[in-house]
């Protein structure tokens, strides 16, 4: 992998990760751009205790543009966008609309590949094992600054979604402190700790899936299933087989093999619903350690932690969605209309399609 960092016109960070060595990245960006202006800030809910970004500038972010006006395709002649050159394997750089900046964090964009088309799932083994090393090298690079407590990569994918830009790409948010969701793994993480005497959370629960018939698909390094409780009709979630706390600790075994694991995973997903429907809208989600201080936890260290990734989609069957209704969104309390069970087995099934 090559990194070639440089700026944008208004001064933002883009940086190309190229296949190969010999890759030359010196397109300037000839777009008139005035310096970005940010209003971000984290506000905390006195009562729930977590955290809210305010970001009223992203009213005015791009929103749905025709395929020939994509800001994250390739510069082409006189069509420029926020990539200067005329091709790349894979390129992250700042958010021109990001809901976190200065103090209050990071927002970057990450384009999978240059073919507006593509998708995650069509990539091949290699350019998904360059994306994978982009997302590590991020992580390591946001994790140094100052103001960044937790690093989190992932996709939306589908309009359903509320994805803006139909060009295959994820995001990268840096936060300036631990994220509620993964607070609440850490506190299940210390209790099971002090009533086991010291058994790991997630190891006991990767051994119980290995063993039973939610089971998705294996691979040598990394695992496949459906959670016991599933919050979403299809919910599946990647571990490595061997506990890390976050991408910067894979191996070269495990980072070989999961680019062959992740995109069958993906492949099977566009076909849960049969080959007549549209592409299915996903979230997927890498889950890391923090990178701040984990006092308030009762002992957790980093290492307790295990990197996974959770892959949802929003549809429940073919052309329904599953909303988030007043129980969901009003009391958090999900309601599955699939068993995970089902859902296991239909991913299953589909892998010969």
């Amino acid at each position: 992998m090559k990194k070639t960092s440089t700026r944008l016109a208004d001064g933002r960070e883009l940086i190309y990760y190229d296949l190969r060595d010999d890759s030359v990245r010196d397109a300037v960006d000839r777009r008139p751009l005035e310096p970005t202006v940010t209003t971000s800030e984290v506000r905390r809910d006195p009562l729930l205790g977590d955290a809210v970004a305010i970001a009223s500038h992203r009213q005015g972010r791009t929103y749905h543009p025709p395929a020939d006006e994509c800001p994250l395709c390739p510069t082409e002649g006189d069509r420029l966008s926020e990539i200067p050159d005329s091709s790349y394997d894979v390129v992250v750089f700042e958010n021109r609309f990001p809901s976190l900046a200065g103090d209050s964090g990071r927002c970057e964009v990450v384009c999978f590949t240059s073919e507006h088309t593509a998708s995650f799932a069509s990539l091949s083994e290699e350019q998904a094992r360059l994306v994978l090393d982009a997302w590590t090298d991020r992580t390591s690079e946001l994790s140094h600054l100052p103001s960044v407590e937790q690093v989190f990569c992932f996709e939306n994918r589908g309009a359903e979604i509320g994805v803006t830009l139909q060009h295959p790409h994820g995001q990268i948010y840096a936060y300036p402190f631990t994220t509620p969701r993964t607070a609440l793994m850490l506190r299940q993480v210390a209790a099971h700790k002090d009533a086991t005497g010291g058994e790991n959370l997630f190891d006991t629960v990767l051994e119980q899936e290995l063993a039973g018939e939610r089971v998705v698909l294996e691979g040598e390094h990394w695992v496949a299933f459906v959670p016991y409780a599933a919050h979403w009709p299809y919910e599946v979630h990647l571990y490595p087989k061997r506990r890390v706390p976050d991408l910067l600790a894979l191996d070269e075994a495990a980072r070989t093999d999961f680019p062959k694991v992740y995109l069958e995973l993906l492949r099977r997903f566009d076909r849960i619903f049969g080959p007549d429907e549209p592409p299915t809208p996903y979230i997927a989600a890498w889950h890391q350690a923090p990178f701040g201080a984990l006092e308030e936890f009762d002992g957790v260290q980093r290492d307790d932690f295990a990197l996974h990734l959770e892959l949802f989609t929003i549809r429940r069957t073919s052309g329904k969605l599953k909303f988030l209704a007043g129980s969901e969104s009003g009391m958090n309390v999900f309601i599955n209309d699939i068993r995970p069970e089902a859902a296991a087995e239909r991913l299953r099934e589909v892998a010969s399609s």
